[in-house]
């Protein structure tokens, strides 16, 4: 007969205690460690931000002349190229006066003629009112004598009209530029024959630009004259440029439903040309608030989060955000964070929350805040 040999449970359990207790505190859950460089991770920084309607459109100079010609004839001479600079007076074309200056001469002589008629007929008015004073004329004399008085009179202005229509002609001979600028076009040539409307040259003043663009109709209530625009302009790579609203157009093109504005940019320096192409946001909001980049937020969830690092640990904090700036891709974060607070950004915001975050190189106090809207 076989002798069982009863162990009580709690020995048992003790026996395997003691036999895998080291095996069991290795499959017990160690906090990991993650490494990430500074530039996974930003402050929560103090800074302006701006929203607004995107604004794109083409720059033009916002005084363009086109120069036509007044009076028919031959060019002689143009005195200056495109890209020449001009002040207002400066002589730009010359065209053949020969014919126009035959004109004055005879309106010259004109005028004369019909100055001394018009002195005869005044003197035989006077002489004419006198001898009716003392009954020596009758009436119908004196009626007939001013008369002519009053058709000399008329003839002489005319005379006069004449002649300052020759002269303006005259002048009209030498093209001259019509304010300080810069010759953009030139037309003509020296032999070629132009009537009046033909075009000569057109002169810009560089000194204020206007950027033509448009915004849809939806964003019209965020606009407003005299709004900043910032933009920037196509070949004049990281340079930033501001304007303001000047116009917008009473009505919306049919078609694509936008409405076109006007934005006037100060040129200082000439640096801007026309025809350049600009993109920009029309700033129709500007407050300080507590800004850090898009990538900074989790929106996925029913609050948006972000992840703090906090004494090394990474945890999700919720938050409410406020005013969005696409143009930099920057947020507002109106509460959850204070200023100062190191936050994961880009793939490693999805850590996991109590890891362990080591930052490579650099500390917490040289991590590059986000970059100011």
């Amino acid at each position: 007969m076989r002798t069982r040999i009863t162990i009580p449970l709690i020995a048992i359990v003790a026996l395997v205690t003691a036999c895998g207790g080291e095996g069991a505190m290795a499959d017990t859950p160690v906090a990991t460690t993650v490494n990430i460089s500074p530039g996974n991770i930003t402050l929560v920084v103090t800074d302006t931000i701006t929203s607004g309607p995107a604004f794109s459109g083409t720059l033009v100079a916002d005084r363009t002349a086109s120069i036509r010609a007044e009076v028919a004839g031959s060019v002689i001479a143009v005195f200056l190229d495109p890209g020449s600079r001009v002040t207002k007076g400066t002589p730009l074309v010359r065209i053949d006066d020969s014919g126009i200056r035959d004109a004055v001469l005879s309106a010259k002589s004109g005028v004369t003629q019909a100055d001394l008629a018009n002195d005869i007929a005044r003197r035989e008015q006077e002489r004419a009112e006198k001898l009716l004073a003392v009954g020596a004329v009758a009436q119908n004399v004196v009626e007939m004598a001013r008369r002519s008085a009053l058709g000399a009179q008329a003839s002489l202005d005319d005379a006069k009209a004449r002649l300052a229509n020759a002269q303006k002609n005259l002048d009209n001979t030498i093209v001259k530029a019509p304010y300080d600028g810069v010759v953009s076009e030139r037309m003509v040539s020296p032999g070629d024959i132009v009537a009046p409307g033909s075009p000569l040259v057109t002169v810009v003043d560089p000194s204020t630009m206007r950027l033509e663009g448009a915004v849809p109709a939806d964003q019209l209530g965020a606009i407003r004259i005299g709004a900043p625009v910032s933009f920037t302009v196509t070949g004049y790579p990281g340079r930033a440029f501001t304007g303001t609203i000047s116009n917008i157009y009473p009505t919306a093109d049919p078609g694509t439903r936008q409405v076109r504005l006007y934005a006037r940019i100060p040129n200082t320096g000439r640096g801007l040309v026309a025809g350049l192409f600009a993109t920009g946001r029309i700033a129709s909001t500007s407050h300080s608030g507590l800004v850090v980049p898009l990538t900074a937020i989790d929106e996925r969830g029913l609050k948006p989060t972000v992840t703090r690092l906090t004494d090394g640990k990474a945890e999700i904090v919720e938050v409410t955000l406020g005013t969005r700036d696409d143009a930099t891709e920057h947020i507002e974060i109106t509460a959850g964070v204070v200023e100062g607070d190191t936050l994961l950004v880009g793939a490693t915001a999805g850590i996991t929350p109590g890891t362990l975050v080591r930052i490579t190189s650099g500390d917490r106090a040289a991590a590059a805040p986000p970059t100011k809207p």
